[in-house]
């Protein structure tokens, strides 16, 4: 009989701890839904809300047996693998407007990288989220070659005064610590996404709201095709925080495009940021600094979203058939000209 009542009491004080944790967390029940990496004072950060659009807007009807035959359009993780053909920019405007994001773009124009500022920001003006509200932070050693640019309604340039460097590797580093501040200090409480862009590009065609999701990584025009993954320019030495070993790896993705929302972005820009401050420490760069800090995050962090390289393509290489259109691309360039180490 003893044991009886025993077995009662341990059965009743179970039951009594999974209904305290059950009111616990009824009581705190926004923490069920606080996404991996959301800061302590983000709570009202902005999300993806119902996929609305105004009644009346006219459409190509969406086909279920029709589309691109020559591209994959999703990834193994069945993300959206974006191609030209495979959204209708009408609707996905539409949608995307109604929810009316505050979008920022960081970018930054480090000594002779001035020089690029107006065609980056003419260009954006002209494909870029058109219509959309976005502010353009330039960070920069020299704000007085910061041109004085036509922008549309609720666009703004916003500069940022930051040191010189003697090295182009310690601007690739040194993007990821100033983002990583200025979002803490300021940008945080001015945008819903972020997209990190290089400067020394041109936009020639539209550039819309189907680049917009939670992550959205760009395939790196050089290994999208018929690159094995074991001969992907990762970083291989074991010694770097940016390691991918061999046998191992989606795609190769470039770090001159991305974006996401806000505080997403924030967790994987930090990221890049702190790895490369332990690998400073251990006496190693990166081989590709952040770029290849990005590649491992994004290996085991998959992108909600991957843009095809119609979303960064190059002046110095051929287009290709499978590229129907290119969304921008980077210019050519004397590297030994403008870079502060004559590109070494």
């Amino acid at each position: 009989m003893w044991r009886n009542i025993t077995r009662i009491h341990i059965l009743v004080s179970v039951a009594c701890l999974v209904l305290l944790g059950a009111i616990y967390i009824l009581g705190n029940k926004e923490s069920l839904y606080r996404p991996v990496g959301f800061c302590p004072d983000s709570d009202n950060a902005w999300r993806i809300r119902d996929l609305k659009m105004q009644t009346g807007l006219k459409y190509d009807q969406p086909s279920t047996i029709n589309g691109r035959t020559d591209v994959n359009a999703v990834t193994n993780w069945n993300a959206p693998l974006v191609w030209e053909g495979t959204f209708d920019p009408v609707v996905i405007d539409a949608i995307y407007k109604k929810m009316d994001p505050r979008v920022a773009v960081l970018v930054f124009a480090v000594g002779k990288y001035t020089r690029f500022l107006k065609s980056f920001l003419e260009s954006a003006e002209k494909y870029f989220l058109v219509d959309f509200r976005v502010n353009y932070y330039i960070f920069t050693d020299n704000e007085k070659e910061v041109p004085e640019i036509q922008l549309g309604q609720g666009r703004n340039i916003v500069v940022v005064t930051i040191p010189g460097v003697n090295r182009w590797q310690e601007v690739v580093l040194g993007r990821m610590k100033w983002a990583t501040t200025t979002i803490d200090k300021q940008i945080r409480n001015e945008s819903d996404y972020l997209y990190m862009m290089d400067i020394d590009s041109v936009f020639h065609n539209r550039f819309g709201a189907e680049s917009l999701s939670r992550l959205s990584a760009v395939l790196h025009r050089g290994y999208y095709k018929a690159t094995l993954r074991d001969q992907f320019p990762y970083e291989r030495r074991p010694e770097s925080k940016a390691f991918i070993p061999a046998g191992e790896g989606d795609y190769y993705y470039t770090a001159a495009v991305w974006g996401g929302y806000l505080e997403d972005m924030y967790k994987l820009v930090k990221y890049c940021y702190m790895q490369s401050e332990e690998d400073a420490k251990n006496k190693i760069e990166a081989i590709w600094q952040e770029e290849s800090h990005l590649n491992k995050y994004l290996l085991y962090n998959k992108p909600s979203k991957v843009l095809s390289p119609e979303y960064l393509w190059s002046d110095y290489d051929r287009i290709p058939e499978d590229i129907k259109v290119v969304r921008i691309s980077q210019l050519v360039k004397n590297y030994a000209e403008v870079r502060p180490n004559g590109g070494h």
